[in-house]
């Protein structure tokens, strides 16, 4: 495929940078407390300098979240004036593409069910309608949901965030509902810009078990980890695989009859993946299943970009990946990254770039769940049998033991809880990277 999409053409591959932007308020009386990235990494005290960094470190584009809880204070009522700054400052004086994130788990308090409020799709849907009028031909690249499998798991699998429900059928009620949502919203874009990009970006998943009285519940994880896509690109009909299976957890037949004729038009495919996070392996532990995470490298990364690209032939952007650990590990992780979006480039594939998520550290999940992992995975086989009640940290010692260190650049408390932002050898690594970039690597 060789369609040009303004900001990311085909003959050039493009480095980016993402700013950790998760923003979640739950309603009153919630025993989760706030999520708000942007306030717990001091990016609200230091978004100039920390946009400044992304583009002095050879960026050229910046996927960047817009705080939806916080901008639409109420249905038709927004508040714009943070971000005009900072998108005034990122597109005219550092010369960003931006990638607006507009959702990254969070919805406005007054969306009472949040997800499965039966108001959602529609307030959805008037958000990004007004984004996209007020930002046309200043920010056109827009993602209007960052990541609906992860969005689902955690808010209607498991019941971690709002709206809280568990189980399959909370899964099914969310996903539906966020595919509603994302169709809306692409069509509100498109009316409000029909100059628009829309960057659709999903989690990628690696599901492996050695273990056969396992191996259909894998295939299951396997095949629902490109259910909302489908949803959201009109593909689930009679005939799809899924189609039962939505109908068996609670799926209304009007709502997938809603999803089928209202098919969104994607323009560019963002697939995220963490080399020590999205491979899971599935092990039953003290008769639990549970999945530990693997690190799959490089090849993973290959693996998941080949099988995207078969599977809907769309222009692609790999619009996370990090790993975490030492600034090292980190570096080498970056070289190698690029080094395997340039080949695959090179191969044929049409994948425009790759986007390292975060610049800054990030605090952990888990800081608003009191310690508890908020994730569905463990980490250390050895913690514990049950990802949920492993801990990151112990409370009450600050903000530091809760750091995700995956950052280009580090950051540490001084005195007072200011927060010190440190340039890794990652971050070195990331001018060269840009500048090693040539046209017209592979034939159009």
């Amino acid at each position: 495929m060789t369609t040009h999409i303004d900001g990311f053409p085909h003959d050039r591959l493009h480095w980016l940078i993402g700013i950790e932007d998760t923003c979640v308020y739950p309603a009153p009386g919630s025993s989760m407390g706030p999520l708000n990235e942007f306030e717990l990494t001091a990016h609200d005290a230091n978004w100039r300098s920390d946009i400044g960094t992304a583009a002095a470190l050879g960026a050229t584009g910046l996927r960047y979240g817009v705080s939806w809880p916080l901008v639409h204070t109420a249905p038709g009522t927004f508040d714009w004036s943070a971000l005009d700054e900072r998108i005034e400052y990122a597109v005219r004086e550092e010369g960003l593409t931006v990638i607006a994130d507009l959702v990254h788990y969070g919805t406005p308090t007054w969306l009472d069910g949040s997800f499965a409020d039966p108001g959602f799709p529609e307030a959805l849907a008037e958000f990004a309608g007004a984004f996209a009028e007020r930002y046309r031909g200043v920010v056109d690249h827009i993602t209007p949901l960052n990541e609906p499998l992860t969005t689902a798991s955690f808010c209607g699998l498991r019941g971690v965030w709002p709206p809280a429900l568990t189980g399959w059928d909370g899964w099914t009620t969310v996903t539906v509902a966020i595919a509603r949502g994302v169709q809306r919203a692409v069509a509100a874009i498109r009316l409000a810009n029909p100059d628009a990009v829309i960057v659709h970006v999903e989690a990628s998943a690696i599901y492996e078990t050695t273990e056969t009285v396992l191996a259909e519940e894998v295939a299951l994880l396997r095949s629902l980890a490109t259910l909302p896509t489908d949803l959201v690109l009109g593909r689930v009909d009679d005939l799809h695989p899924l189609d039962p299976w939505l109908r068996e957890q609670g799926a209304r037949p009007e709502h997938l009859a809603e999803l089928r004729a209202g098919g969104a038009r994607i323009d560019l495919l963002g697939v995220n993946y963490y080399p020590d996070l999205t491979p899971r392996v599935l092990e039953l532990a003290e008769g639990t299943v549970r999945q530990v995470t693997a690190n799959r490298w490089s090849d993973g990364l290959r693996a998941v970009l080949t099988d995207w690209h078969t599977r809907y032939g769309l222009p692609m952007l790999v619009t996370e990946t990090s790993i975490e650990g030492t600034p090292e590990v980190r570096r080498d992780w970056l070289e190698a990254s690029t080094a395997t979006v340039r080949d695959l480039h090179q191969e044929g594939m049409d994948v425009r770039g790759l986007t390292w998520w975060p610049l800054l550290d990030f605090v952990d999940w888990s800081y608003a769940s009191g310690g508890r992992n908020v994730e569905e995975f463990v980490l250390d086989p050895a913690t514990s049998s049950d990802a949920t009640s492993e801990t990151f940290a112990e409370t009450g010692r600050g903000l530091t033991p809760f750091f995700r260190r995956m950052g280009l650049v580090e950051l540490s408390e001084e005195g007072g809880g200011d927060l010190r932002r440190t340039p890794t050898v990652a971050a070195a690594v990331f001018p060269r990277a840009a500048a090693r970039t040539a046209p017209a690597e592979s034939a159009q």
